[in-house]
């Protein structure tokens, strides 16, 4: 997937302004960690990276902050099997697979999924309006003796 740019961040802005959010600097500041994880960063990792570079901020305005967007479905909040919350900017269609040893998230899209989707979806006599795919797996171990 690619990596969030300053494009998302000013679409972002855009969106929080025309619902009529009052965008603060430290509202911009969470939407500028958002928009540049690479990751799905938690809360409390979001809060460390808006900390660099607003340290003023606090804990309670980054928690407010993504609940705001998340109500406003600019963000997906995500728990992965985990304890904890994870957030993406809401962007284009994609699943995830999770790392079970190592809780990395990788996203992926795949066409042939895709169309498997809708067709399961027609051959139970529905349109599909919206899903979620969260594949949880462990990388295969390789024989080093096979060559």
């Amino acid at each position: 997937m690619p990596h969030i740019d300053r494009d998302t961040f000013e679409q972002l802005e855009a969106k929080c302004a025309a619902a009529g959010v009052k965008m603060t600097g430290q509202r911009r500041v969470v939407l500028q960690v958002l928009a540049e994880a690479a990751d799905h960063p938690s809360v409390e990792s979001l809060f460390d990276r808006a900390k660099i570079l607003d340290p003023s901020i606090s804990m309670a305005t980054v928690y407010r902050t993504l609940n705001m967007l998340d109500e406003m479905e600019l963000v997906d909040r995500r728990e992965f099997r985990q304890n904890f919350a994870r957030f993406e900017v809401n962007a284009e269609h994609h699943h995830h697979l999770v790392d079970l040893d190592t809780g990395a998230v990788i996203e992926f899209q795949n066409e042939k999924l895709e169309q498997l989707k809708e067709e399961i979806a027609r051959e139970l006599g529905y349109e599909l309006v919206d899903h979620t795919l969260e594949l949880y797996g462990k990388k295969l171990k390789t024989n080093p003796s096979k060559n």
